[in-house]
């Protein structure tokens, strides 16, 4: 099969696409793929490194912008189409698979226009406008949960659930006391994991830097903090004035690269942004969530958190109470075993560790009917 991957802009349209590939190398050696992204975007890297041909093709957000932007977007979407017509018939693919990002966009409109059937991936619980306009061309549409359904009312959906990167699923089943071991953790303390993405979260940072000494000595939690690249230097300078009692239970890094899903599987409780990843690597851990809605993305992170809340499996606390509600959230959570219990048990119910392999499934299906 011949496969044509759209997505671009962000690591939440990347790594969805790519997760599925190597399940879908095992239904199909002879699999061949191209993947068309965005100018300057941080995809042709990663893409590249799975050797996967990369190429770009002009685009650019319209909603949202001025109307001389507009009107530029508008031309650039027009070159985009162009450009990606000529990529279509070069490849001639069996099939596009698109997870989001504005050249998704051009890639749809050229494959319609060459009868490729289409489908698309919402990784969110609420779709964009983007992925809203690529599923009218779509024969098939994959969700992560399915609460997306009310979307998309006349179109054949899919619940596969959010696709993990192997080493995520590899790391689902380590013993907690073995992740735990790896960042020189206390292997009986309970443990919370707090990130806010590669860059980092402001409000969560803040956050934990003022109220330590209350986790770690009031609480009698250990954590596993994770900055983000934006913040670090701040945190390295303030490290070597953190008492020697508290830094032995807090083990703090810019970022997490391979050691991601053993941060997860040594953790109790997480504090985090609702990206779409939570969705599905959260379940996975059975880990209970307390979930901060990044306020300037209020509307999707905010349904993805409201959908944990409702399935039993997290807690959502806004940007702006997070200050005064993060600690005496905690302490509940803390004090009631039996709701800390049930918490990560409804999470666990909703893992789907077999998401790569049914988008896999689909998209193989769409390709070779």
């Amino acid at each position: 099969m011949r496969l044509l991957i759209a997505a671009g802009g962000t690591g939440g349209h990347v790594y969805p696409a790519l997760a599925p590939i190597p399940d879908l190398e095992e239904i199909d050696p002879n699999l061949d793929l191209l993947w068309i992204g965005a100018q300057g975007g941080m995809e042709k890297d990663l893409v590249e490194r799975k050797g996967i041909e990369f190429h770009a093709v002009r685009g650019r957000g319209v909603a949202g912008v001025g109307l001389l932007k507009a009107l530029r977007a508008t031309v650039e979407l027009a070159i985009g189409v162009l450009q990606s017509i000529r990529l279509v018939g070069k490849f001639r693919p069996d099939a596009l698979f698109v997870t989001g990002g504005y050249t998704a966009v051009a890639v749809t409109l050229a494959c319609w226009l060459r009868r490729v059937p289409i489908s698309v991936y919402l990784p969110d619980i609420e779709p964009g406008r983007g992925v809203k306009f690529t599923a009218r061309f779509a024969k098939q549409v994959l969700v992560t949960d399915n609460a997306s359904e009310q979307y998309f009312p006349n179109h054949d959906v899919i619940e596969t659930g959010y696709p993990l990167r192997p080493e995520l699923v590899a790391a689902s089943q380590m013993p907690v006391s073995e992740a735990r071991a790896h960042f020189k953790l206390a292997p009986d303390r309970n443990t919370l994991l707090v990130f806010g993405g590669s860059r980092g979260a402001r409000s969560l940072n803040t956050v934990i830097k003022d109220t330590l000494p209350d986790l770690v000595e009031t609480l009698g939690l250990q954590v596993i903090h994770i900055t983000g690249t934006l913040d670090w230097p701040n945190f390295e300078a303030w490290l070597p004035e953190v008492r020697s009692e508290l830094r032995e239970h807090y083990a703090v890094f810019p970022y997490l690269h391979d050691d991601m899903g053993v941060a997860m599987a040594a953790a109790d409780i997480v504090c985090a942004r609702a990206g779409a990843s939570t969705l599905g690597e959260f379940p996975a851990f059975g880990l209970s969530a307390i979930l901060v809605p990044y306020p300037y993305a209020w509307r999707y992170q905010k349904v993805n958190a409201d959908t944990l809340v409702k399935q039993g499996a997290g807690i959502r606390i806004d940007d702006h109470d997070l200050g005064k509600q993060l600690v005496p959230t905690l302490e509940d959570l803390l004090n009631n075993a039996d709701k800390l219990d049930a918490m990560r048990a409804a999470a666990k119910a909703n893992a789907k560790l077999d998401a790569t392999r049914n988008i896999a499934k689909a998209l193989y299906a769409l390709g070779t009917a």
